[in-house]
């Protein structure tokens, strides 16, 4: 029998396991309704502070969120989990996404940086490198081929890591986001794990799935909290509008949110997922000058779609237009563009939010450079220490074949 084309599944090498059709989707949607990952099986929850200000005793919510249209009873809009796996399974109308292969990885990224300076290299997606006052840190880092619980199915990886994971310089901290499989991905934690990775910082909740991957120091952090990474650099986790989930069963049962590196070099702002809301004029308040911002502009629902917008991405999920306000709610010198072109995780086609982003900043008559979209492994390196508002910054791209 001849398998039906399922989005983000290796179909030929289904085929070639001998399973039919029938018994393959029967077996997959099993295996989502229960949420299995052989390395998660029997992993508690951390229990959550009961005094937090963003938790009810179940579950963590976003204080200030204020949902797109209003949902009914004040209470935050659903994703449709059981829809999107329907769509995601048995096939939807989202525009291909071509596989960029003809590129090669950026020049190895520096073992370190000196105090003062600071180099930020994207990787892909969400992953970051940040290279800052004689600290190395890695945030939400995906290597791995696919986002999801098992390695032959789910949202593929349309281009490659911008860095050979074999080329990254000593990693001091890993910074991770919240739990969903683009952001928290073990098995590339459990490679950073056996090259010598010594610590990471966490939301709540996500300390033990984290110190199972074999991280042995990890520090879980409620919104606003710090932890001090060396004499000069201070990580704290700030808020994000969001939502985290690894099952069908324990949607928000862990944080979500962003960090602020603040070292001698400047403030480094990355938002994690989020919608937009009032969280980035307080981030600002609080830690004014922002050298750079690292901020997402998809998935959102593009013009030309046919489907109603979706409460969900407004408010769980920024778009260009989102990002580019809250680029300026931020004030920040430089903001640089995350979560696009690599895991088609929404109905957006591949250039979709790159173009718009464009669009956007000419709209706001904001110079292109001030936001910019940049190619994995392109290292960005700011001058030693902002003076102005218009420091320089520059982009090194020797040694890459793009």
């Amino acid at each position: 029998m001849k398998l039906p084309r399922i989005p983000g599944v290796d179909t030929e090498r289904v085929r070639r396991l001998g399973l039919s059709s029938s018994i393959f989707s029967l077996a997959l949607v099993v295996f989502l309704l229960l949420g299995a990952h052989g390395a998660e099986l029997g992993t508690s929850v951390e229990k959550a502070p009961q005094t937090s200000t963003h938790f009810n005793g179940s579950v963590y919510f976003n204080p200030e969120f204020q949902p797109v249209p209003a949902s009914r009873h004040g209470r935050e809009p659903k994703r449709g989990g059981s829809r999107w796996i329907w769509r995601w399974l048995f096939g939807n109308d989202w525009p291909e996404w071509p596989e960029i292969k003809d590129v090669s990885p950026g020049p190895p990224p520096a073992v370190r940086v000196p105090k003062g300076a600071l180099r930020i290299t994207p990787v892909g997606h969400s992953t970051f490198l940040i290279q800052m006052d004689e600290v190395n840190i890695l945030i939400d880092p995906i290597w791995s081929n696919r986002c999801s619980p098992v390695s032959w199915a789910g949202p593929k990886r349309r281009t490659p890591p911008g860095i050979r994971f074999e080329e990254l310089p000593p990693i001091d901290f890993v910074l991770v986001s919240h739990n969903h499989y683009d952001h928290l991905d073990l098995p590339t934690l459990k490679r950073l794990a056996k090259r010598g990775t010594p610590s990471a910082i966490v939301t709540l909740g996500n300390q033990d799935l984290v110190q199972d991957a074999g991280i042995p120091t990890v520090h879980a952090l409620d919104w606003w909290q710090s932890v001090r990474l060396s004499p000069d650099v201070t990580v704290t986790l700030v808020p994000a509008q969001h939502f985290s989930s690894r099952t069908l069963w324990d949607r928000n049962k862990t944080l979500w949110g962003g960090f602020v590196v603040s070292g001698q070099s400047g403030n480094v702002f990355y938002s994690g997922d989020t919608g937009y809301g009032p969280h980035f004029r307080e981030i600002a308040r609080r830690f004014s000058p922002i050298r750079v911002a690292l901020l997402p502009i998809s998935p959102f629902q593009p013009q030309q779609s046919t489907e109603p917008p979706r409460e969900y991405y407004p408010s769980m999920h920024m778009g260009p237009a989102e990002a580019v306000q809250a680029h300026v709610d931020l004030d920040a010198e430089l903001s640089i563009a995350a979560h696009f072109r690599v895991f088609q995780l929404g109905p957006d086609g591949f250039d979709d939010a790159v173009n718009k982003l464009a669009s956007a900043l000419k709209e706001r008559d904001l110079k292109p450079d001030a936001f910019i979209a940049p190619t994995p492994g392109q290292a960005i390196e700011l001058s030693a220490r902002l003076t102005t508002a218009s420091s320089p910054v520059s982009l090194e791209t020797s040694g890459a074949n793009r």
